[in-house]
């Protein structure tokens, strides 16, 4: 963590309880109130100074000062200013007593409640909440729960976990060879063993066990807990991890969440703004900066209004610089986080398998029965084609020819129309042609689709974009390197012309030359615009993705900046769009594939074509981890978001059908 204080409220240096007290009685004297003075004073004073203008208003008025704001404002401000006016302790046990009262339970409370606090934040909720209602949390607890997720929130209710900076160093490699047994090396999963360990080990050891546990399963925690448990505990047991690794971290990561989407998640917004704000708010706003490219100030900004968005400003306490340097922890962070990129193999895993009792004759005549005579049968020719996979298919365009003469491709665009017609004729492409095609339609016309070329020529392999270049050729008679020379200009032609070349070096990291590389970078930082992009193309269009994630690493070491936020600030258009995408499919390509899908459905409209291009090529590569990065991100599954996203303009429904069974189910 950074030294010293890390809020953004601190004590009042000129303090006066009485004084205090007086102007929040005349604030709200007579018809109205003055929201602005109540906001102003409020949110300028400590918790303690808080809680001595309390005392100070009984004294002086004989009236509790939390009745009167919460008889004098409404909405919004009002639950905002009313549990700032609370001591912290009392606002977790309040927080606690609203996620469980009622008909339905919110487990995310209770898991960012219980997994963030420290054992003398624990303590003093359970007396707090003992005090203020009379009832014993733990059993109140028990009463709402069940199963492992009520143990493990028992566990935490204890407040035993042993201090920070306590280690066992002779069980750092026990514990997570143990996890290690409970999980990824057996069938089933010891959920005992991840209970116990994560609740009680202290935070300092943890991260160490952490760090063997990479080493052992080559994959990180976080994947493993996601793959081996599910529910609300698999969400307990991720946020304490979360917590371990980075409670600022965790904590922008639920802010975000809580402000982007449709609607705005106030009870969450409220509770993190008000809980951090003498603790940790400007390590929050760092770790926000450098996850999501923009400022916890700004987003405040854009989601919310009036004098509920004013307050929550003086909370966050001041905008920050996107491209600004890194305090200590989120440096720290930073170079974790390409770390653990660069050290984790991911199991790509596809949607959509071989089917087992393949039939191609079969199949050939099942299309043509449902393409003949008056009608369609959409859902035969959906149920085939979605369910097998893209080298079964072009065994049944073989068969369909061989057994009827015709051709299936031309069959198939005559019967279906609008976006169905689109989705199952990209399916029955091979991949090389269907690349070629998205490549071709991104480039003609008046206008030119560059997300569609970045994210094509960034995220394909070599042999994938070797082969997409013979199958342009061989379609359009037309190179493709001449097609982008005719379509772009620039540095942003060059470098969808070098990625096209299909040269990428292939291998692992070489730790000496990311150093040299890392160096390069920084230095370019500081050149003109033009040598900056050149010196930047030459690297990240060049080295392996295993290398980059290195260079990647060393580059906040050497500058304690971060290259997404350097890329942001000092390019610009195309060119910073292409060396973003570049960056981020380095980083975790089904992350970026996952976020390219829901730009594409989020908003007024769908676009229908990033969506089929997205699905159809990535369904037998790597969906699966794409649905998963999805859910993660947008706390909403793939299919979900499909569901209702194409509703608009889809008559039949089978468009969205046939998008379903490709995703592959429910997260």
């Amino acid at each position: 963590m950074g030294k010293g204080f890390r809020g953004t409220i601190a004590d009042h240096p000129n303090f006066d309880a009485n004084s205090d007290a007086e102007a929040l009685y005349n604030a709200m004297k007579g018809f109205g109130s003055d929201k602005e003075a109540i906001l102003d004073l409020v949110t300028s004073r400590s918790n303690a100074q808080r809680q001595e203008i309390r005392s100070a208003y009984k004294s002086l008025y004989g009236k509790d000062l939390i009745a009167d704001l919460k008889y004098e404002l409404t909405g919004k401000f009002e639950r905002l200013i009313a549990s700032l006016m609370l001591p912290p302790a009392y606002h977790d046990a309040k927080e606690i007593k609203d996620a469980i009262k009622g008909a339905g339970t919110d487990e995310k409370c209770l898991i960012e409640v219980l997994a963030s606090r420290t054992n003398e934040q624990i303590h003093s909720l359970v007396e707090a909440y003992k005090e203020a209602y009379g009832r014993d949390i733990e059993q109140d607890v028990i009463g709402d729960t069940s199963g492992h997720f009520k143990k493990m929130l028992i566990v935490l209710l204890q407040g035993t976990r042993e201090e920070d900076g306590v280690v066992h160093a002779d069980l750092v490699e026990e514990d997570a060879q143990a996890l290690f047994a409970a999980g990824e090396e057996q069938w089933g999963t010891d959920e005992a063993i991840f209970i116990m360990l994560l609740g009680n080990r202290s935070v300092t050891h943890l991260q160490l066990v952490f760090d063997e546990y990479q080493k052992i399963a080559e994959k990180s925690i976080e994947d493993s807990i996601k793959s081996e448990l599910s529910g609300d505990f698999e969400r307990l047991m991720l946020a304490v991890v979360q917590c371990i690794r980075s409670r600022p971290m965790f904590f922008a990561k639920r802010l975000y969440k809580s402000m982007k989407g449709l609607g705005t998640a106030d009870n969450t917004l409220i509770r993190i703004m008000i809980s951090r704000s003498e603790i940790d708010m400007l390590d929050i706003r760092e770790c926000f900066r450098l996850r999501y490219d923009k400022s916890l100030h700004s987003m405040i900004e854009d989601d919310t209004s009036g004098e509920y968005k004013r307050t929550l400003l003086k909370l966050c306490g001041g905008d920050d610089d996107v491209a600004g340097e890194f305090f200590p922890e989120a440096a720290q962070i930073a170079y974790k986080m390409w770390e653990i990129s660069a050290m984790t193999k991911v199991q790509l895993r596809g949607t959509v398998h071989p089917y087992a009792d393949f039939d191609p004759g079969s199949d050939a005549q099942d299309l043509r029965k449902a393409m003949k005579g008056f009608g369609t049968d959409e859902d035969t020719i959906i149920d085939i084609i979605a369910r097998r996979s893209n080298d079964q298919r072009q065994v049944i365009r073989q068969a369909f020819k061989s057994l009827l003469g015709r051709d299936l491709m031309a069959d198939l665009k005559s019967e279906l129309s609008k976006n169905l017609c689109r989705l199952i004729l990209g399916l029955m492409m091979t991949p090389p042609e269907f690349d070629a095609k998205m490549m071709r339609k991104a480039m003609e016309g008046a206008g030119t689709d560059e997300h569609a070329l970045i994210e094509i020529l960034v995220t394909r392999s070599n042999q994938e974009i070797q082969a997409m270049c013979e199958a342009y050729q061989t379609a359009y008679k037309k190179s493709l390197e001449d097609a982008i020379h005719s379509d772009t200009s620039g540095h942003f032609c060059r470098i969808l012309v070098s990625l096209a070349q299909g040269g990428r070096e292939e291998g692992p990291a070489d730790s000496d030359r990311a150093v040299q590389d890392a160096q390069a970078l920084g230095d370019a930082c500081n050149a003109d615009s033009d040598e900056m992009v050149d010196k930047f193309m030459s690297i990240l269009c060049t080295r392996s993705f295993p290398h980059l994630r290195r260079v990647f690493q060393e580059f906040v070491r050497c500058t304690n900046k971060d290259i997404e936020l350097i890329i942001k600030k000092e390019m610009s258009g195309d060119v910073k769009n292409v060396m973003l995408a570049i960056v981020r499919s380095v980083k975790n390509q089904p992350s970026y594939f996952a976020d390219r899908l829901y730009k594409a459905m989020k908003g007024l409209g769908t676009d229908d074509r990033a969506l089929i291009r997205i699905m159809v090529s990535r369904s037998e590569i790597d969906l699966f981890n794409i649905r998963k990065e999805f859910k993660e991100t947008h706390d909403a599954s793939l299919h979900e978001f499909i569901q209702v996203e194409t509703l608009v303009g889809d008559t039949s429904g089978d468009y969205r059908k046939t998008l379903l069974i490709l995703c592959g189910g429910e997260d």
